[in-house]
């Protein structure tokens, strides 16, 4: 082992490493420190003493934290110790030794950043935080760019020539589509098709029902006609009020303010059209019951319930009943109700009431 006389008084600080015990070979080696691994600087950095004799770095190779000897290690050597060379002798970095993790926080001054040619400062004031202008001279342009974008002292933007110095207008209008009405604006739970009105429409957008429960279904498709008016089908299966929302390719965008659009299905009839049947015109109808699901009233709309009877509308039911005073003779009343649900929906059944009477107007001939 080579011994190469270098004294120690020149380290003016130093990393000590952890002892490395041998085990009859040349390595690899782990060197750590406090058991943490360490990668040394170079081979030159390290001092290591060996039974007493300080190591030549030309006997053992550094890769990353570990070494390898040039010969053998016996069990029976011992390391006295082993150091890295610390700060302390670096009197200039050498290039590419210092990287980002090696410089404190706040360490690079405003002052050094802003040595710059006078000419061509790029950071603005004198001071720190301070930004007043920029200035950039041609020089610091490739040729092309200098002269395409800063020749004879102007810009151009929006097709119009500015001079440096001087102002100019940036059109950046956004026309977002708007929307006016919804027809029609209650529709069933099959598939059913929405004019949409507006403005700004572009071919083709993109329309969603949003529930107020916040479920959305896109539309089943969309039929542009115009800037002003969109079709959109749709299948929704939730009654309820939804929001209608048109967005454009450009995802320029719309949503209706409210909830215009209703989804119900209309009332169904559960009792049958026709005859609800023949009374002795002399005596009390009893109860006849009107039936239709989802109806939350009915009104009589063409004819009349004759005179005598009360006719009194409810939820899902209306109600005919008492004794008619019109007839004197047999006779049938024709008359129409219509149901209406709480969406607005209606929907209309015809009806007939018979009146018989007896020979002396009390009873019925057999």
């Amino acid at each position: 082992m080579a011994y190469i006389g270098r004294s120690n008084d020149k380290i003016s600080n130093i990393e000590v490493l952890d002892a490395i015990t041998f085990t009859d070979s040349a390595g690899p080696y782990n060197i750590t420190k406090s058991s943490v691994a360490f990668v040394p600087i170079t081979p030159n950095a390290l001092v290591i003493s060996i039974d007493g004799i300080i190591q030549s770095p030309a006997s053992y190779t550094i890769a990353a934290a570990t070494i390898t000897f040039d010969s053998v290690m016996a069990t029976t050597s011992t390391m006295n110790f082993m150091y890295q060379m610390g700060t302390g002798l670096i009197i200039t970095p050498g290039d590419a030794t210092v990287d980002t993790a090696q410089l404190a926080d706040d360490a690079v001054t405003y002052a050094k950043m802003q040595n710059l040619v006078t000419g061509n400062r790029v950071l603005g004031g004198a001071t720190a935080g301070q930004i007043i202008e920029t200035t950039v001279s041609n020089d610091m342009l490739a040729g092309s760019i200098a002269n395409a974008k800063l020749a004879n002292d102007s810009v151009t933007f929006n097709s119009q020539t500015v001079a440096l110095g001087g102002s100019g207008t940036i059109d950046i209008t956004d026309t977002k589509p708007t929307i006016t009405s919804l027809t029609p604006d209650v529709i069933e739970n099959t598939t059913s098709t929405v004019v949409i009105a507006g403005t700004g429409f572009v071919s083709v957008p993109i329309v969603e029902a949003i529930n107020t429960s916040g479920a959305i279904t896109p539309a089943d498709s969309v039929t542009f006609t115009s800037a002003t008016s969109i079709s959109a089908n749709f299948t929704l299966a939730v009654d309820g009020t939804y929001y209608i929302r048109v967005e454009n390719n450009s995802g320029d965008a719309v949503r209706t303010a409210t909830a215009d659009l209703t989804v119900s299905d209309a009332p169904t009839w559960v009792t049958g059209s026709g005859s609800l049947g023949t009374f002795d015109g002399t005596s009390s109808v009893g109860t006849i019951n009107l039936v239709c699901t989802d109806a939350t009233s009915f009104a009589v709309t063409s004819g009349a319930v004759t005179a005598g009877l009360t006719f009194t509308t409810g939820v899902g039911t209306a109600t005919i009943t008492g004794t008619q005073s019109a007839h004197t003779s047999a006779a049938t009343d024709s008359f129409t109700v219509t149901a209406t649900d709480a969406e607005g929906q209606t929907a209309a059944r015809a009806f007939t009431i018979t009146y018989s009477f007896g020979a002396s107007g009390g009873g019925q001939f057999n």
